[in-house]
């Protein structure tokens, strides 16, 4: 038996991030990891989804200037790929937790009681007693839609798709949410003949509706054969082929990507053996401790909590919970006011998002429709973006932009940011969020001559006008 102030199962960033600040806060961590230490972000989902889609983005931005000849090679960009996968080994990520003070141990790890963890491990069954909390951080895992036929069949998941050996002919993507929407461009990019098919009447319906429709455009125009308000009736296998029945008619492809969208990862932890509901995800409160346990010991972060699905919110999380942890287990004074040192407060009115498609979509805070649900009086400010930034971005740039405001008080509750290189924008919008800036305030703030960011003078000038 084991004896370690604080036990993390999964090593992904979040679980990176909340042994790291625990260690900072003087306690002794562990973390449980069953497959690679960095997680599901490092190997399978944020880094080599965006290695996939950076090169075919900075060639059509290169095309959009005039007298330019560029192209490149789909075998390179795989390459790139495994070199910031390092081919799917994690020793530098090891180095960096041994060398932080952090522990690891390999192996699949689960609750069996209060403060403990037993692992089943390369060397046995393990159990380890933390002194002062648990931290459960072993995020989502895909969840499938009930096709027919659709478990009989080979299907790509999104870790299947960011690690892919070579490009298929043909691909089949079910889901028009992120991962489906991200994918299905890069893979056309990369050569693919590419249909997507989405349920629902838009893409990435979780952000405003002129995001998903602009993105929607954009991949019709360079050839993925976009379908929305479609079916999946059933799938068969045809030989080594996947046979798509729809709504419409027959497709047929090489591969098919199922990205119908995420569920947290409680299955198989032992959640029950201190009275919570397996694949349930584990409610906390703003410091990240878990309700319905008693004592003040089991803690959780990222998307194992069902709170806010990406891997930045997630990290913040952790430190949260890192933090949290260190703080109690000093009997330090606890800081839970709202935007405090031990609450996550962002996580319910501040999150930032990046959609790497082209056009990029990037937003922070809310939306118009959940702001106007939160009960704001709401004013809307709807602009393209067209400014000398813009025009110098590249010829015929084609973006838009929008700022939800709470007309009561004076400041931002959302902005959203459609078009190319649109990314880097977003955190002054995120900014301003979090602190509150009136507008009358942020008047001041001038934006540098020739940027993309004079938008913001333009979005403040529409406000006042």
């Amino acid at each position: 038996m084991t004896e370690v102030d604080v036990i993390v199962i999964g090593g992904g960033p979040v679980g990176e991030n909340a042994a790291d600040y625990a260690v900072r806060a003087g306690l002794s961590a562990l973390i449980v990891e069953s497959e690679l230490l960095g997680g599901e972000c490092s190997f399978w989902a944020c880094i080599p989804s965006k290695v996939l889609l950076r090169t075919g983005h900075a060639v059509a931005a290169v095309r959009r200037l005039p007298g330019t000849t560029v192209d490149f090679e789909p075998a390179a960009v795989l390459a790139r790929r495994d070199s910031f996968t390092h081919d799917w080994d994690d020793e530098s990520q090891v180095q960096w937790a041994t060398g932080t003070g952090i522990r690891v141990l390999r192996g699949q790890g689960r609750l069996v009681g209060e403060r403990a963890v037993e692992v089943d491990g390369p060397a046995g069954r393990e159990t380890l007693v933390a002194r002062k909390a648990v931290v459960v951080c072993t995020g989502s895992v895909p969840t499938t839609p009930p096709v027919p036929g659709l478990d009989s069949v080979r299907t790509w998941g999104s870790r299947e798709a960011t690690s892919a050996k070579e490009v298929p002919p043909r691909l089949g993507v079910l889901g028009g949410g992120v991962v489906g929407s991200e994918m299905a461009q890069a893979f056309r990019r990369l050569g693919s003949e590419v249909v997507l098919l989405q349920r629902g009447p838009r893409l990435l319906p979780g952000m405003e509706p002129f995001a998903g429709e602009r993105v929607a455009a954009a991949m019709r125009e360079e050839g993925v054969d976009v379908r929305l308000e479609h079916k999946l009736e059933s799938v068969a296998a045809v030989g080594d082929q996947i046979e798509l029945r729809t709504s419409d008619g027959t497709v047929v492809v090489d591969e098919l990507l199922v990205a119908t969208g995420r569920r947290p990862n409680t299955a198989s932890i032992g959640v029950e053996s201190v009275g919570l509901e397996p694949g349930k995800p584990l409610v906390v409160d703003d410091t990240g401790l878990v309700g319905g346990v008693e004592g003040q010991w089991l803690y959780a972060a990222g998307d194992v909590t069902g709170r806010a699905l990406l891997t930045h919110q997630g990290k913040y999380a952790g430190r949260i919970v890192g933090a949290a942890i260190g703080a109690r287990a000093r009997g330090e004074e606890f800081d839970t006011r709202p935007w405090g040192e031990h609450v996550s407060t962002a996580d319910h009115s501040a999150v930032p998002q990046v959609v790497f498609t082209d056009p990029e979509v990037t937003s922070a805070g809310r939306t118009e429709a959940q702001a106007r649900a939160a009960g704001i009086d709401v004013r809307v400010v709807d602009i393209p973006i067209a400014v000398a930034g813009s025009s110098l971005q590249a010829d015929g740039y084609d973006g838009a932009a929008r700022m939800v405001v709470d007309a009561e008080r004076g400041v931002l509750v959302g902005v959203t940011f459609v078009g190319q290189d649109v990314a880097e924008m977003i955190h002054a919008a995120t900014i301003a969020i979090v602190g509150e800036v009136p507008l009358d305030r942020l008047w001041h703030a001038v934006p540098a001559f020739p940027t993309m960011s004079e938008v913001w003078l333009r979005l403040l000038e529409a406000y006042r006008s």
